[in-house]
């Protein structure tokens, strides 16, 4: 069992699943005190890493393409204070810190989990019923249905049409994007049959957001449609029939299977090395148990 404790948030591993609990202090996100602990399974982690500064540093997670609906929704725009990957660490506690990356390291060789992306999601998205207002609407989930409410500030030619039900059936995507600078940020439903480029401002399936204090908050909604839709590498792992090679005999197959499971082993485990999960000694003892076998 491996723990850090830091005002930022509670980071344990007991060798088969990390938990991470949000801090207590004022400086910690509404998104992370939303979201709540977090059970990240070993099999959804690629690395982890701890960045060191003279006062604080950050241990930061990477998972795996398409583990969680979380990040998936939100393409990687989570900034820094809403990311839930991320723990500061005081300096003082770094020793700490480097013990918890070498155990989390170590569980992900023994384990030869890999590096690559996955075809169904690891994590199960934020629970459900949940409601978020910000920016010019409310955006309300259940598990079955949307529901978006419009304010005072909504644009009168979406706000004319009233409030919005969207059947999660009829739902191909979604995707949350953050206020940039001068430029609005928007949560949008793409909806079957009715694809659209209108402004979020005018569209009646986006809520468009300003930049304020919850607007992180509506990333929560985005991910738990997501959970809910059919995994997108799934959707483009599909092949037709008549398309398929013809198979070679069992023995040829197998031989040729074993060899390129321990090619893609080879590559994996370099991927590991170049993005600092494994050490110099850990890659090499690694790679020589993979060539033996080759």
């Amino acid at each position: 069992m491996a723990e850090i404790i830091q005002k930022d948030g509670t980071w344990a591993f007991d060798g088969d699943a990390l938990r991470l609990t949000p801090g207590r202090d004022k400086n910690v996100s509404l998104l992370r005190k939303e979201l709540g602990e977090l059970v990240v399974p070993l099999g959804a982690l690629a690395g982890i890493s701890l960045e060191q500064g003279k006062k604080s540093g950050r241990l930061r997670l990477r998972l795996r393409d398409g583990a969680d609906p979380l990040l998936h929704a939100t393409g990687g725009r989570l900034t820094e204070p809403h990311d839930p990957y991320q723990l500061i660490v005081e300096s003082d506690r770094y020793g700490v810190a480097e013990y918890f990356v070498d155990e989390v390291r170590s569980a992900l060789l023994l384990d030869q989990v890999p590096a690559g992306p996955v075809d169904a999601y690891l994590l199960p998205g934020p629970s459900v019923p949940l409601s978020v207002s910000a920016g010019d609407g409310t955006a309300g989930f259940d598990g079955e249905r949307i529901r978006l409410e419009w304010n005072w500030k909504t644009e009168d030619a979406k706000a004319a049409a009233g409030a919005r039900t969207l059947a999660l059936a009829d739902i191909t995507g979604v995707e949350w994007h953050p206020a940039a600078g001068l430029e609005n940020g928007h949560l949008r439903f793409t909806v079957r049959h009715a694809p659209t480029k209108t402004p979020p401002k005018y569209d009646p399936n986006a809520v468009e957001l300003w930049g304020f204090k919850k607007d992180p908050l509506m990333a929560l909604v985005a991910a738990a449609v997501q959970a809910r839709l059919p995994h997108p590498a799934r959707a483009a792992a599909t092949h037709p029939v008549d398309a398929r090679p013809e198979l070679p005999s069992p023995a040829v197959a197998a031989a040729e299977d074993d060899h390129d499971a321990l090619l893609r082993r080879l590559r994996e485990l370099g991927e590991l090395h170049r993005t600092g999960v494994l050490t110099d000694d850990e890659f090499a003892l690694a790679k020589q148990a993979v060539l033996k076998r080759m």
